[in-house]
């Protein structure tokens, strides 16, 4: 497929790009808000030139790059970023927590015209990707337009160059496009290199998720009420997902009424990846007979069994409150979810086998000690119970994790020099 046949074909499909924004918005309104910042039409936004533009997806790319954008606003006073993002989600992060220090719109779909309308509107000097959200309009017109293109924290799943190599000369085109590429690890950097991507402009700097900052706050605030707990054990359920009708909840649940018979005080703190789920994750939790309250309701937790994080921006506070922690995104098919934080965080961390989206970090993980694989709901009963009787190998696990995630840290560096250069060269 060449870049003409895919710009007709996702103009052809304007109807059904609508449908999906409306679908969506039955779970998250949001979604039905903004539209013309999908199509690139600014009117009322200032236009004054832009010299740094950030696209970072959603939620999780959002985190990834906000020390990298600090940083360059630390660096360069005056800075005038626009970050853009595709997920309503990601935008009310971008603004919790960057205010207006940076403006915001959301990406527009990639159609010739949206695109051109974007440049022209926001005039950047630069354009930085976040990840592997490629689009092949955006990345020709800048390079036409002698935009500077660096594609940051870049990382490519073997899943996801099998996709790729689908469209091989579209992905060879977008790979040429770019002047930097700052990869997560040698595997990426291959990857990336099969699909066309010249070795002579990929650095491999690491992950920028292991720069982290953690929100003190939030686990100053879950610590507090962890006292509250009269020393309950707590299992954190993290970002669990959903795919083709598989609820990882249904399998978290089945595994902490098991785990329930060795340790009938457990608490589940239980934080679906999605906000649009919390009702029929609440749904679930009662199917099970299973005693709850939401963080929203701002009620102690008292005797409940579960805790629904039904709130977004909390992780930390979530994570706080932990013993030991479950990543989900890994027990379905999904790639796996920020295994970053609770390590950050000291925590021993579990995950199902489904790791592609974290493969480097999690084989990080897993050489130190500080991270167990499970295969299903009973192995995951039979872990958690067995690290909850074990304090020492908790513990053990815990400092693993601290030290491999500071022995990894300094991709913001590496990445806010190459950014730097691109703005000193266009």
């Amino acid at each position: 497929m060449n870049r003409f046949l895919y710009s007709c074909l996702l103009y052809l499909s304007t109807p059904l790009l609508l449908l999906r924004l409306l679908w969506r918005s039955l779970r998250s309104p949001a979604y039905l808000q903004r539209w013309s910042e999908r199509f690139a039409f600014h009117g009322s936004i200032k236009t004054e030139p832009t010299q740094l533009v950030f696209h970072a997806v959603s939620v999780g790319e959002v985190h990834a790059a906000i020390p990298l954008i600090r940083r360059l606003l630390v660096e360069q006073p005056g800075l005038n970023i626009l970050v853009t993002t595709s997920t309503p989600t990601g935008s009310a992060r971008v603004t919790e927590l960057l205010g207006d220090e940076v403006n915001h719109v959301y990406l527009p779909y990639d159609y010739p015209g949206a695109i051109g309308r974007f440049l022209e509107h926001f005039r950047p000097r630069a354009l930085v990707i976040m990840e592997t959200e490629l689009w092949p309009n955006l990345l020709h017109q800048c390079r036409r337009k002698g935009i500077g293109l660096m594609l940051a924290n870049a990382r490519l799943s073997e899943k996801s160059l099998l996709n790729y190599k689908k469209i091989s000369r579209l992905a060879d085109g977008m790979m040429k496009n770019l002047n930097f590429v700052s990869a997560q690890s040698e595997e990426d950097s291959n990857r990336l290199q099969a699909l066309g991507c010249p070795p002579e402009i990929i650095s491999i700097s690491g992950s920028l998720k292991f720069d982290m900052a953690i929100n003190v706050q939030q686990v100053n605030a879950a610590r507090e009420d962890k006292e509250n707990l009269d020393g309950r054990p707590v299992l954190v359920a993290a970002s669990t997902r959903k795919i083709d009708g598989d609820d990882e909840e249904e399998h978290l649940l089945s595994a902490y009424k098991q785990a329930l018979e060795s340790e009938p005080r457990l608490l589940l703190v239980l934080v679906p990846r999605h906000p649009e789920r919390f009702r029929e994750v609440t749904a679930m939790i009662e199917n099970h007979g299973l005693s709850h309250v939401k963080k929203s309701s701002g009620m102690a937790i008292g005797d409940n069994q579960v805790l629904l994080g039904d709130s977004m921006g909390e992780m930390h506070y979530y994570l706080g409150l932990g013993d030991l922690v479950f990543v989900g995104g890994s027990l379905v098919n999904t790639g796996c979810q920020n295994i970053i934080e609770p390590a950050a965080l000291g925590l021993p961390v579990i995950t199902g086998p489904s790791l592609y989206n974290f493969k480097a970090v999690s084989e990080t993980l897993l050489e130190v000690g500080a991270m167990k694989v499970v295969n299903s709901s009973q192995e995951l009963a039979i872990e958690v119970t067995g690290l909850l009787a074990d304090s020492e190998k908790r513990l053990a696990m815990g400092q693993a994790s601290v030290q491999a995630v500071q022995g990894n840290q300094g991709a913001t560096d590496r990445n806010t020099e190459l950014i730097l250069s691109i703005l000193s060269s266009t």
